[in-house]
């Protein structure tokens, strides 16, 4: 009973804003302490990390792209989608989702994406006719739109924790397959809506939208062009490991921003380095510690118990699926995405794997209801990010937010119940 209480009262202090690794270490050492094992154990399983090659990718990933977002690449991307789809109708709404997709794509943030991105866009929709609420939520939406899409730093991490805490066949780059068509799902309804809305709007100046405008657009991001045809094109052929793209990616990234560019400095370069890696450290310092606390959660039987006791209740796996999604919105506005893997997916891979979920559908569910969650009210984090960016009320981007949250929860009961559109390039 002491124990009970003593592990209610820690998640309470987490829910006050006690750093999370410590509370998942102090509930690992109690419960192995239960169990009267050395509580040496914790840190042999955060020393696991040394034996995880794979995780090389992270730190990569992450300086490539803080390097990208530092950088004027932000404003160049945009230019050049404007000048490829700002003729359609909902043009500079379709620039908007395709950029913060691919933005998210590699900064695997998508509070960097609304500050990076965000701040020039809104300003142009709202100048081209878009109304103000549509214009809030699609970019609030589209904050976490990319995390589907490799190189995403969230797939990276599933699918190590997946292997190290679960024991799940499932790679960093299977997961990168998944991901790739419930992605494009996503973005073409949000797609759909945009043109939808944008139809009675007027079309841009000639000038934005001619030829000339397009050449201009690409030698202006003549640099940065290869990185993802060269980047993804690898990873989806089969031609790179993870952990291999990951080193060309932050090679070409510091080659390009620092180097060729010079648009960040030698003085500004250790300054991106460390905010990045303080990322990284939060990261592999919740990981560590979760992967004790898994390891305890194995010893007490905790997931077959589970599952036993949903067995029990429920005994049919689409009711399960739904059960899943609804927890996992909970969780998304409770937990950042980081921390929600390392602690939720070693319990809720065993279970779904009695529904007989593949690891890697049960991936890409868990990442795009992740995806929702950032922006589900009460509490998801991109609306208190994108309300402080633009200056509204969270109330405010809560009402813009809805029609794309049905738009996407849609997309979500896809994904869920039509397990093809994760499987097909994996399987």
């Amino acid at each position: 009973m002491g124990l009970v209480l003593t592990a209610l009262a820690l998640l309470l202090l987490a829910l006050l804003g006690a750093p999370l690794f410590a509370v998942i270490a102090a509930i690992a050492l109690l419960g192995f302490h239960a169990q009267e094992l050395d509580l040496s154990i914790v840190l042999i399983e955060f020393y696991r990390l040394a034996d995880m090659p794979v995780l090389v990718a992270i730190p990569l990933f992450t300086v490539a792209g803080f390097l990208l977002a530092e950088s004027r690449t932000p404003q160049r991307l945009v230019r050049l989608s404007n000048a490829l789809l700002g003729w359609m109708p909902g043009g500079l709404a379709l620039v908007a989702i395709l950029t913060c997709a691919l933005f998210t794509a590699f900064t695997g943030a998508s509070g960097v994406t609304i500050v990076a991105i965000g701040a020039i866009l809104l300003p142009a929709m709202l100048q081209a006719g878009y109304p103000r609420n549509f214009a809030l939520g699609l970019l609030t939406t589209c904050g976490s739109l990319g995390l589907l899409l490799a190189p995403a730093l969230p797939l990276i991490l599933y699918a190590v924790v997946a292997q190290h805490a679960g024991g799940a066949s499932v790679g960093v780059d299977d997961m990168f397959r998944a991901g790739l068509l419930p992605a494009l799902l996503m973005i073409v309804l949000l797609a759909a809506y945009a043109v939808w809305t944008g139809r009675r709007l007027p079309p841009p100046s000639r000038e934005l939208r001619g030829w000339p405008e397009v050449k201009a657009a690409l030698r202006d991001m003549a640099w940065e062009l290869p990185l993802p045809v060269v980047v993804l094109g690898g990873i989806y052929a089969g031609w790179f490991a993870a952990s291999e793209a990951a080193a060309v990616t932050a090679a070409y990234a510091l080659l390009v921003t620092v180097v060729i560019r010079r648009e960040i400095g030698l003085r500004a370069l250790p300054r991106v380095l460390r905010e990045s890696m303080v990322l990284v450290g939060a990261i592999l310092l919740i990981f560590g510690v979760s992967l004790a606390f898994t390891n305890w959660l194995v010893d007490a039987e905790v997931p077959a118990r589970t599952f036993a006791f949903i067995r029990e209740h429920v005994d049919n796996r689409y009711a399960f699926l739904l059960l899943l999604n609804v927890f996992l919105l909970l969780m998304g506005m409770f937990l950042d995405i980081f921390s929600a893997t390392v602690i939720l997916v070693p319990l809720l891979l065993p279970i779904a794997e009695g529904y007989g979920i593949d690891p890697a559908h049960l991936g890409v569910i868990f990442l795009a209801n992740m995806e929702l969650g950032y922006f589900t009210p009460p509490i998801g984090m991109t609306l208190f990010i994108a309300a402080y960016r633009f200056g509204v009320p969270v109330w405010t981007l809560v009402r813009a937010c809805l029609p794309f949250f049905l738009i996407l929860f849609a997309a979500v009961l896809l994904i869920t119940y039509i397990p093809g559109l994760s499987l097909a390039l994996v399987r």
